[in-house]
């Protein structure tokens, strides 16, 4: 007989603190995605301006009441906060509420839980949590906190706490060689890709921009690609030829969001190093979205902080299908207009990727006569080669070179 129970999602209360710092209405919106991209379920929302924050319990007295009647008038299992909380005030929220509280940077920790695939993001995943329940782990009730001051009245909690600690620094000691490891992997691969003069292309952009869906339109690459945030998390890397023969690298890259914590960013800095030393970079963007111009700029001044100040970066607007007739979208100077999802726009974008190629590469087809063969060798060491076939004639191949090899090559050009 099959089981036929169904589990029933966490009804989840957001709560926003507007203290005039960021835009409170955006954010809040984005954290509705963020919970059900979770799995919650969130069913209503609940807002206060204050000037600054209650240190005690992040919101005033009488709102934290009005919280707490909520719970419990619609059955509320988890508390999401838009801001980050700290563990006294966690512990009092939770103690006037009767419910479970957790805060925006725990709800995306979360998500990157249940989105890590590879043993990369995993490792990357458990060391961001490790490093913030750290300073968080102040016991849960009773059990695990001081019950008192001086000899007689230390509770066993203070013992087992601090064997969490050490056990919990020990395994972050152990994730970060972990990731050591896999990092020299990257940095390996990388050099391979620059010996063989491989040109790579990474997609970057806000989360839920359609980056996966674009990547499979042009690769089939069969990336996970759905209408939540943070679809995907683990880099994929895929080979695209473009029209004009040459081939490159394309990269999808994890997603962004607004005010993401800047422990995030370091756990996935090898991640999104793929970016930082990328040739090109695609900022791909939801023109649909009302905040298209916004998410561009959170992309960009990550890209900056990363290091892409040279780096060509051309700007993305995908979903254009999603615009109505005549819609006055923002004008970006070098901006591209695709649909990932029907493919409008994909030659238009294929050709700034081509105009925007290092060292101006190109494919061309060469002919060796066979006394020729160190010539041959030579570029096979330094250039691509797509590839090569032994004719009557001689040696016959298509490569990507640069100009000046072009140049040096020109006698043994045939196409």
């Amino acid at each position: 007989m099959e089981n036929t129970l169904e589990v029933k999602p966490v009804r989840a209360l957001l709560v926003s603190v507007d203290t005039g710092d960021y835009d409170a209405q955006s954010s809040l919106c984005e954290l509705f995605e963020l919970a059900k991209s979770a799995g919650a379920d969130p069913i209503l929302s609940i807002e206060q301006k204050l000037s600054h924050l209650e240190s005690a319990t992040c919101v005033g007295s009488g709102k934290l009441q009005e919280i707490a009647d909520a719970c419990k008038f619609n059955e509320i299992d988890l508390l999401i906060f838009d801001l980050e909380l700290s563990p006294v005030q966690i512990r009092n929220i939770e103690a006037q509420t009767d419910t479970r509280t957790i805060d925006r940077t725990m709800l995306i920790l979360d998500i990157f839980a249940q989105r890590a695939k590879s043993k990369e993001g995993k490792l990357q995943v458990e060391l961001a949590q490790l490093k913030y329940m750290m300073p968080r782990l102040t016991g849960k009730g009773i059990e695990m906190s001081r019950l008192g001051g001086g000899i007689g009245t230390r509770g066993p909690g203070e013992t087992k706490l601090e064997t969490d600690k050490r056990h919990i620094r020990r395994r972050m000691e152990t994730l970060k060689e972990q990731l050591k490891d896999v990092e020299q992997h990257r940095l390996q691969l990388r050099k391979r890709r620059k010996k063989d003069n491989v040109i790579t292309v990474a997609i970057v952009g806000y989360t839920n921009a359609g980056k996966s869906t674009l990547m499979n339109f042009l690769t089939q690459a069969g990336v996970l690609a759905q209408d939540k945030l943070f679809a995907t998390l683990d880099p994929t890397s895929r080979a695209l030829k473009l029209p004009n023969g040459v081939s490159v690298m394309l990269i999808d890259t994890v997603g962004l969001v607004r005010r993401l914590p800047h422990h995030l960013v370091q756990a996935f800095k090898s991640t999104l190093e793929e970016a930082a030393l990328a040739d090109i970079i695609l900022n791909v963007c939801d023109a649909s979205s009302e905040e298209s111009a916004l998410h561009l700029e959170v992309t960009a001044d990550l890209l900056c902080s990363l290091g892409c100040v040279d780096t060509p970066i051309i700007p993305v607007l995908n979903k254009c299908d999603l615009l109505e007739d005549g819609a006055d979208d923002f004008r970006i100077s070098n901006a591209v207009r695709i649909s990932a999802k029907n493919g409008t726009g994909i030659d238009d974008l294929l050709k700034a990727v081509e105009d925007n190629l290092p060292l101006r590469v190109k494919a061309v087809k060469l002919l060796f006569p066979f006394d020729k063969g160190g010539v041959l060798a030579s570029i096979r060491n330094t250039c691509t080669i797509n590839y090569e076939e032994y004719t009557a004639d001689g040696i016959e191949v298509e490569a990507v070179i640069d100009e000046k090899t072009y140049g040096r090559l020109r006698e043994f050009v045939i196409e």
